[in-house]
């Protein structure tokens, strides 16, 4: 497990589960382990895995973005809309408690954000936030402004639940069932179609060694300051 280290609380427990993982089983577990975290319970939660594929819905999502639903269509709970999860994928779910981090959601969505722009710059890939919306954004082969991560996240009683994905090597097919993140005028994309194919250990690699720079900014009392 990675060293992931703050001046105000242990370091989160840092998951990997391997194989994959059906969606509805790590939506229970995830909001039993924020609801321990809540009640301090239970230590904070960094989980990596993949799930077969399944649209899941948000809290805005528009039933008119849901054009070809060939997978399962599960309700998520988190705010945003459709999105697609599938194997190729890598998912983090953050169970992370900003009742000592800060009080700041916005902040936290920067910082996730951050942090795997950071991620994806060990490898090789330069990516960027893109004003008004929400997620991890690169240029394609074509030279377009082209998703390859989404953000989604939950605060209940100031514990987060929920993440983000990004698309390491998943069939970028599966994403024509549904209008993503109700973006119609954008494409997805992946590491794979960048020309950056990368196994998801090497990915996690770089996800953990970014990690504690990530946490720091949550424990930061000026970042999190409104």
């Amino acid at each position: 497990m990675p060293r992931v280290t703050s001046p105000l609380l242990p370091p989160p427990e840092w998951r990997v589960s391997p194989g994959l993982t059906p969606y509805p089983a790590a939506l229970a577990e995830m909001e039993a382990r924020a609801a321990a975290v809540a009640g301090s319970h239970a230590h904070e939660l960094i989980w990596l895995l993949e799930h077969p594929p399944v649209y899941t819905a948000g809290t805005s999502a528009d039933p008119a973005d849901l054009v070809d639903p060939r997978f399962p269509v599960v309700s998520a709970g988190r705010g945003g809309k459709y999105t697609y999860h599938g194997p190729g994928q890598r998912v983090g779910y953050l169970v992370l408690d900003l009742n000592a981090r800060g009080r700041d959601v916005r902040c936290f969505v920067h910082a996730v954000e951050g942090w795997v722009i950071a991620a994806l710059g060990r490898l090789g890939v330069e990516a960027f936030r893109a004003p008004g919306r929400v997620g991890i954004w690169t240029l394609d082969a074509a030279g377009r402004e082209a998703k390859v991560g989404a953000i989604g996240v939950r605060v209940r009683r100031w514990v987060t639940l929920h993440g983000f994905s990004v698309n390491v090597a998943p069939d970028l097919s599966h994403f024509g069932g549904i209008v993503p993140c109700g973006l119609p005028d954008h494409p997805v994309t992946s590491l794979a179609a960048l020309g950056r194919p990368t196994d998801m250990a090497t990915f996690d690699e770089a996800l953990a060694s970014c990690a504690p720079a990530f946490l720091q900014t949550l424990s930061c009392p000026s970042q999190n300051e409104t």
